[in-house]
């Protein structure tokens, strides 16, 4: 097996690959948009021969995470043909790509699993978790928080990008776990026309509250514009597609499926949410990846018409330099301590590191000290002991802020060895808000 970079001749043969291992199809349309994007990518083949037997690629991300942001390979197309499976090419195929992630500065690789237990075996941890909520928007929607009342219009998804890109910054810069977007990520990944899961969904649409506004036509619930709207930003919007179910006996009303929804205060929230929930001819709202403490939950003034239908993991994550991540994220407290970590892909990985960080800065992660036993002049003694036990999973999970370690000692799958060591750790990771990932890839 040869493990080598997949030339843009080959990239038909990787997207037939691909599709074969994932059981898909794509229209002329969908087929380029997915050769443009593995353009954009580091790309690796596993070839057998001439035959490609295996595929990885890689999106060169700028990932948000607690007080900054940092590069980051976004993994995508992992697929492995059906007759070369457990024969080590997805091992071959992340052993190049991490290489190739050290040449090009990236300290973290993430993902979005098809299949979790392939991945954790690889060292990915579950770093951010969404919901799923539904609102039943056959009456008007009951809320606690009086909604901004400064105008709504209708942006053309052709504009979005200007008009949205401010606010979608301004957001990723307290909520770590997203990516930065360029224009061809709005056209191609947010607001493509037709919607490839549900092809009866309508093309995207856009509500900003407030912000410029630019030549308007009535439309009643909202105002449309073509242009984008002066300079001043949002407070709010959402991207969302309505499909609607018809008349006829045992239909259900139409349904507002919410893509994507930013506001910077409660009341531009419950402004927005209101809106999508008053849309004439539909009775179902749903939103299928909303931030765990999204405050819709708390201001809903009647839980029996705003429900969860469903949480899951989300963005998976995986060290890469452990000490590079952490010096590029915030600290909310200062903390020192030994962790005894395992990492069953990099060697060097495994041992024993001291870990001294605080919101004044001077990160360091480096292999385990000794203990001075007599003072900082004085001569070391034994190395210092383990604070923490745990693997490197489980250290990419708590990165963002958005999973604690002492539930996980709790669960048995980090041992704690000094008392109250995981909830200071916690409390140096912990952020204001919980991270969250809006984009697929």
């Amino acid at each position: 097996m040869d493990f080598r970079t997949l030339p843009e001749a080959h990239l038909d043969r990787a997207l037939d690959h691909a599709y074969l291992v994932f059981h898909d199809e794509a229209d002329e349309k969908q087929r380029k948009q997915h050769r443009d994007a593995l353009l954009r990518c580091e790309r690796v083949g596993a070839y057998e021969g001439e035959r490609l037997v295996g595929l990885a690629a890689a999106f060169p991300f700028r990932l948000s995470v607690p007080g900054g942001e940092l590069p980051a390979a976004g993994l995508s197309f992992v697929s492995v043909a059906p007759t070369h499976r457990r024969r080590g090419v997805l091992t071959g195929l992340l052993d190049e790509m991490w290489r190739r992630c050290a040449a090009n500065g990236q300290p973290v690789s993430v993902l979005w699993a098809s299949q979790d237990a392939i991945y954790g075996r690889f060292g990915f941890g579950t770093a951010t978790r969404a919901y799923a909520v539904e609102i039943d928007s056959t009456r008007p929607l009951a809320l606690r928080v009086a909604p901004d009342e400064r105008p709504l219009r209708l942006v053309d998804p052709a504009d979005a990008p200007a008009v949205l890109g401010p606010l979608h910054a301004a957001r990723r810069a307290v909520r770590a776990g997203r990516i930065a977007r360029d224009d061809t990520w709005w056209k191609d990944e947010v607001l493509p026309e037709k919607d490839e899961d549900d092809e009866e969904l309508s093309p995207p649409r856009v509500v900003v509250l407030g912000g410029g506004t630019g030549d308007t036509e009535d439309t009643g619930a909202a105002e449309i514009t073509g242009g984008t709207g002066g300079d001043r930003v949002p407070a709010g919007y959402a991207v969302y597609r309505t499909r609607s179910e018809g008349p006829g006996e045992g239909r259900a009303a139409g349904l507002v499926r919410v893509d994507e929804l930013e506001a910077d205060t409660p009341e531009a929230a419950a402004a927005l949410w209101r809106y999508l929930a008053s849309i004439d001819l539909t009775g179902t709202v749903r939103a299928g990846d909303r931030p765990l403490d999204d405050p819709l939950l708390l201001m809903a003034a009647d839980r029996d018409q705003v429900r969860v239908t469903e949480e899951c993991p989300a963005l998976r994550l995986r060290l890469l330099d452990p000490e590079a991540a952490f010096a590029a994220r915030s600290w909310a407290a200062p903390v020192d301590v030994v962790l005894e970590v395992s990492d069953t892909v990099f060697p060097g990985g495994t041992g024993r590191f001291r870990l001294t960080a605080g919101p004044d800065g001077g990160v360091s992660y480096r292999p385990g000290d000794p203990v001075d036993a007599v003072g900082p002049a004085g001569p070391a003694g034994p190395e210092r002991p383990a604070d923490l036990t745990l693997g490197i999973r489980e250290l990419g999970a708590c990165y963002l802020g958005g999973a604690e370690l002492r539930r996980m000692v709790q669960a048995g799958l980090v041992t704690e060895h000094t008392p109250s060591a995981a909830a200071r750790l916690d409390a140096a990771l912990a952020t204001e808000q919980l991270p969250h990932t809006l984009d697929g890839f």
